[in-house]
């Protein structure tokens, strides 16, 4: 391994929305030439398959962006991100991903470009209790311990030592607003306790590595930005010194939406809700022109508009949107 004092980094952000490759048997390249029906039938797991098509298109995606690391949310396990990896993007990526806590069997996970000059380790915090309970558990004699939804997964980067990183990841992706139970509505009691031990998290990486850059990145499901910050996200600012990479890149708000809301065939309404914060001396190396949402391409590899009706919005490969940045002359040596 060829060892220089710094090094750019491309980093890219993605809910990959339910990204399941399941098969009864090993798959091949000629399993990718399939239509969408036999395609289904290489699997009888309980969770489908991504559409051919779309999974097609997220590789299309990633493959024009060109990370060196991609950041993703909504994998379904590590034999999944295997499959993706070697049967739509030519193998070109080191995959890592501990599976976490998720109900849905939804984790978060990485792609490391291959042959780069730097090893990495992965870490888990899906065993952290987070340190709340819902008003019907609070009377109980023994009220269930609840830990994070998914993960707050580590990503070291290193040079030799692994005790030594130049660069720190934290991918997490927090509570939805999803309320079947009626008991914690919009989700939002469990997910401010989730925010508040991940920035927990992030700030005893720091202690422990304070002159080392830290990214701290996902789907927050909500406003986590600093303008008009929804209520459970406000911990994180009153608590560190990060910001968001389009904040940072002073990208205009009507670029920021990662995701977008479309309501009864009326207008569409695009938010952010994923979001990759940086301590300030991760900061220092980011260039602010890279900062930005990726828009999916048509077939002439024009960038499209956001959906306004449904049908629009299930046709492209994720229901979210990446983000892309780059980290400029980053060393590696803290």
């Amino acid at each position: 391994m060829h060892w220089a004092e710094s090094i750019d980094l491309k980093i890219a952000l993605l809910n990959t929305e339910n990204l399941f490759l399941l098969f009864d048997q090993t798959p091949t390249l000629e399993h990718t030439k399939l239509d969408e029906i036999q395609w289904q039938k290489l699997s009888t797991s309980i969770f489908p398959n991504k559409n051919l098509s779309k999974l097609k298109e997220l590789a299309r995606t990633f493959k024009d962006m060109d990370p060196d690391i991609i950041l993703l949310c909504e994998v379904g396990g590590p034999e999944s991100l295997r499959h993706f990896n070697e049967l739509f993007l030519e193998g070109k990526y080191s995959t890592a991903l501990m599976e976490g806590n998720s109900d849905r069997n939804i984790d978060v996970g990485f792609l490391v470009r291959k042959n780069m000059p730097f090893y990495f380790d992965l870490s888990t915090n899906k065993h952290r209790p987070i340190h709340f309970n819902y008003d019907s558990e609070k009377f109980l004699k023994n009220p269930p311990e609840h830990k994070l939804s998914r993960d707050c997964a580590e990503l070291k980067l290193f040079e030799r030592e692994s005790d030594k990183p130049f660069l720190n990841i934290l991918l997490t992706h927090l509570k939805s607003r999803l309320d079947p139970e009626k008991k914690d509505h919009g989700g939002f009691l469990r997910r401010q306790a989730e925010l508040k031990t991940v920035v927990d998290i992030a700030n005893e990486v720091q202690k422990r590595n304070p002159n080392v850059p830290l990214i701290l990145a996902g789907d927050f499901n909500g406003n986590a930005s600093s303008r008009s910050t929804d209520e459970e996200f406000k911990y994180l600012y009153q608590n560190t010194q990060m910001l968001d990479v389009l904040e940072l890149g002073e990208q205009a708000d009507d670029k920021r939406a990662t995701y977008a809301q479309v309501r009864n065939g009326q207008r569409s309404e695009g938010r952010q809700i994923d979001f990759c914060f940086l301590t300030p001396k991760a900061a220092q190396y980011l260039d602010k022109s890279s900062a930005a949402v990726y828009r999916y391409k048509d077939a002439y590899g024009f960038a499209l508009d956001l959906p306004t009706t449904l049908g629009q919005k299930l046709e492209l490969p994720s229901d979210h949107y990446p983000i892309l940045f780059k980290l400029h002359n980053l060393p590696f040596k803290a």
